[in-house]
């Protein structure tokens, strides 16, 4: 069956163009992955932000395999467990700023923010506080596509035509402490459960906190009584350089979610780290705690914990998870130049091992589907990067060598003259 029949139907995907030319990719190692066609190209996106390890690990494989003949998979609801999700929540739990946390496990990073949105509730509805329902996010913030992910959206295109949202949320400016403070009063303290805070947005465009910011943000929330919940499915595990992300900055939040570079995406699989006071209500120690009536059938799914373990090796092992930090200058470096170009509006980069560029007011009114042309253009000179809104966003992973980034500079170079040319045609 050729790809431009299949019934597949892709996310986030105008499937008139996906029928006509779709990009089938065969197989990947390193940093390089190919097509049917056995064309080679770099990959500049790290798949979906998540290939933190580099694609083709023949170690988790072995120890997929592994797992899988032992223990394929079981339920962790009530009192069932398995042994590599006992192992994964106390090593996600150590990573933790303070003693004590808590480890839900999900099944990806959309299951994350909907565990932490549904946490944040309970938690002050068993601590006797159970009008704090409201849930704050920023403009360009990104969240999954589950039910509190999209009702929380910074991003307008992505709440058009699925109807009303889940109620008792709203959106500040991302890099606006003042707003927060303000809107947390106009709803009134006593009703807010939670802020949702990307350390850097990433989906949304990949923009980074203004200095302050961070530190800014958490002391407000602390002030109001308000859960800070960071939402690190992108940033951890190496995005920023540090191990959650948002231990970047010299705060404790009250929850952490992540996913994606947990274990390379390799298996899906996702978790909130919940701070000690927050889980307490459901932990007395005793029978007749509160129960969280909530969780995804696969969490704490064997083969995707033991992967998970073996990928938190990994990164230790090589030292992968300090290379988001070492390289983010070199990545600024390769993209500045972009800064100069007549097309180019915004580039942004210097905070972790991921960049936006975006293109200028005028071309995308001359040209709306100008971030497509650019994409198709770097794909053209053998480099995949991803397009978001107004440019492109590129985050390789972190065994990316400083010769690669060099050339993901000269491919974002190559695609604007397709750009160029597009914009020219219809001036």
């Amino acid at each position: 069956m050729s790809p431009s029949t299949s019934a597949l139907w892709h996310p986030f995907a105008d499937m008139g163009a996906v029928e006509s030319s779709p990009l089938v990719i065969d197989r990947a190692e390193g940093v390089t992955v190919w097509d049917e066609d056995g064309r080679a190209y770099l990959d500049a996106t790290a798949a979906l932000w998540f290939a933190n390890l580099g694609h083709g690990r023949a170690e988790l494989a072995d120890v997929a395999a592994d797992q899988i003949r032992k223990l394929d998979a079981y339920s962790t609801f009530g009192d069932y467990g398995n042994r590599p999700a006992f192992e994964l929540a106390d090593r996600l739990a150590g990573l933790f700023p303070e003693a004590g946390a808590k480890v839900f496990l999900t099944s990806g990073g959309g299951d994350s923010i909907d565990t932490a949105a549904k946490i944040a509730r309970a938690s002050w509805y068993h601590r006797g506080q159970p009008e704090r329902v409201h849930l704050i996010s920023r403009t360009h913030g990104y969240h999954g596509t589950h039910g509190f992910g999209t009702a929380i959206a910074g991003i307008p295109a992505n709440l058009g035509g699925f109807g009303p949202q889940a109620p008792d949320a709203s959106v500040v400016p991302h890099d606006d402490v003042a707003a927060l403070e303000q809107e947390i009063l106009r709803v009134g303290p006593e009703r807010v459960a939670a802020f949702f805070c990307e350390p850097v947005i990433g989906a949304g465009g990949v923009h980074l906190p203004p200095e302050g910011y961070i530190e800014a943000a958490v002391a407000v929330c602390r002030k109001y009584g308000v859960l800070f919940i960071a939402d690190c499915v992108i940033c951890a595990f190496g995005r920023l350089g540090t191990w959650l992300g948002i231990d970047r900055w010299p705060v404790v939040p009250d929850l952490v979610t992540m996913a994606k570079g947990i274990n390379g995406g390799v298996v899906p699989l996702g978790a909130v780290l919940v701070r000690d006071e927050v889980a307490a209500p459901f932990f007395p120690g005793s029978p007749g705690a509160p129960v969280l009536r909530h969780g995804a059938t696969y969490a704490g799914h064997p083969v995707a914990a033991r992967v998970a373990l073996s990928a938190l090796d990994i990164y230790e092992r090589e030292g992968l998870i300090a290379r988001g930090r070492a390289l983010e200058g070199v990545l600024a470096d390769a993209v500045a130049p972009l800064a100069g170009h007549e097309l180019v509006g915004d580039v942004r980069a210097g905070l972790g091992l991921l960049s936006g560029i975006d293109l200028g007011p005028a071309v995308l009114e001359a040209l709306p589907g100008a971030p497509a042309i650019w994409q198709m253009g770097c794909r053209e000179a053998g480099v995949l990067v991803r397009p978001l809104g107004r440019g492109v966003a590129v985050s390789p992973p972190l065994t990316v060598q400083e010769q690669d980034i060099a050339r993901i500079g000269d491919a974002l170079h190559a695609g604007l003259e397709k750009v160029a040319e597009a914009v020219g045609a219809v001036a």
